[in-house]
């Protein structure tokens, strides 16, 4: 049986610990002793080591009927600044928030103490359930550094479920897009500003001309952002470099990557414009996903939703999670809402309830026979 007050303890003493990315150990090794209590090892990789981190990912294989297929249920450890000396508060009305000075973590704590739940009540009861693959990564708000050192090959299940989605419980993403980061480098030549301008290459002129020539915002299908530009050294001499960084998101990759290619013709044209020299990289952060909203995924979903007595809405998503990098393993998958709201922010909260429905969900999909 979900115990709600179990479960929102729970909450409260993982979300007061400090797990900003890259430092999730305490939380982790907090993590694998509730898990070892239920006889459970959560098995920790290299991950950390690998992205500078002092921790690294949790798996776990839990036997079950082996007449049915296993599933994955994952979330993340860490979150976004500032995430120290988190002081969670539970208010009266059973609404939870953090005390307006640092997140309050439930992106992803949510997720973790529903899957803790679920999994010591199955295992409480006795109740049959199919096998289950547990994996909780690092650095998944750093777009998934941690993940993407995951041996994948470890992984029995095809279909996953990643507790990881703003909004009510009984919403799932079954679609999310592509983000793709770009940086440009504008090279020119210093000189003073009064006495020799003439002398110089005008590196944030080039900058300036290019983030003009890029279409910022909805563009079609896309989204395109210029996020930062930097340059110059002092006010009376003339840049000789500049930077600019941005985005592209869309649910097209192809397309995605279309478009990036136009922004660096974009950008070499400014910067021939000024005589300036440009580099331009792109780094691939997520690959776009969809799954099949009639697929077995979505179906077993909808079911474990009713059986939990929630509302099922399939709905897509403009942000990217670990399930971009399951997909691109083989595996199907839907980021489900464990209860978060106002994520990103000092705002954030949850509530008692929210975080007994998610529980809810995670035991019935655990439990489901389809």
């Amino acid at each position: 049986m979900i115990r709600t007050e179990r479960l929102v303890q729970s909450f409260l003493e993982l979300t007061a610990i400090d797990n900003p990315t890259l430092y999730e150990r305490e939380l982790s090794e907090c993590l694998r002793r509730r898990f070892a209590a239920l006889g459970i090892v959560l098995a920790e990789d290299g991950a950390g080591a690998a992205i500078g981190g002092n921790a690294g990912n949790l798996y776990a294989y839990l036997p079950g009927d082996e007449m049915l297929a296993p599933i994955l249920l994952s979330a993340h450890m860490d979150a976004v600044a500032p995430a120290c000396a988190k002081k969670p508060v539970l208010h009266p009305d059973g609404r939870i928030t953090s005390d307006g000075t640092t997140v309050l973590g439930a992106d992803d704590v949510s997720g973790l103490c529903a899957i803790l739940e679920a999994v010591t009540s199955v295992l409480e009861d006795g109740t049959p359930h199919r096998p289950i693959e547990l994996l909780f990564d690092a650095a998944e708000e750093s777009y998934c550094t941690g993940i993407q050192k995951f041996d994948f090959s470890r992984l029995r299940a095809k279909t996953a479920y990643v507790f990881d989605l703003s909004g009510p419980v009984g919403n799932a993403a079954y679609q999310a897009p592509s983000i793709v980061s770009f940086r440009a480098e504008f090279t020119g030549r210093a000189a003073h500003a009064a006495f020799s301008p003439e002398e110089g290459l005008h590196a944030i002129k080039a900058a300036a001309e290019a983030v003009s020539r890029i279409d910022c915002g909805r563009v079609g299908d896309l989204t395109v952002n210029v996020g930062t530009i930097t340059g110059g050294t002092a006010d009376n001499i003339v840049p000789e470099t500049c930077v600019l960084t941005g985005e592209v998101r869309g649910f097209d990759h192809p397309l995605v990557l279309q478009k990036l290619a136009e922004i660096g013709e974009a950008v070499r044209q400014a910067a021939g414009h000024f005589g300036c020299a440009a580099r331009f990289t792109t780094e691939t952060l997520c690959q776009a996903f969809k799954a099949d909203p009639e697929g077995l995924a979505a179906q077993r979903f909808r079911a474990a939703c009713a059986a939990a007595g929630l509302e099922s809405s399939l709905t897509v998503t403009y942000g990217g999670s670990d399930n971009n990098h399951f997909c691109q393993h083989g595996l199907t998958g839907l980021v489900v809402a464990p209860g978060m709201n106002a994520c990103h922010s000092c705002q954030e909260y949850t509530s008692a309830d929210e975080l007994t429905r998610a529980a809810r969900l995670a035991e019935a999909l655990i439990v489901s026979r389809k």
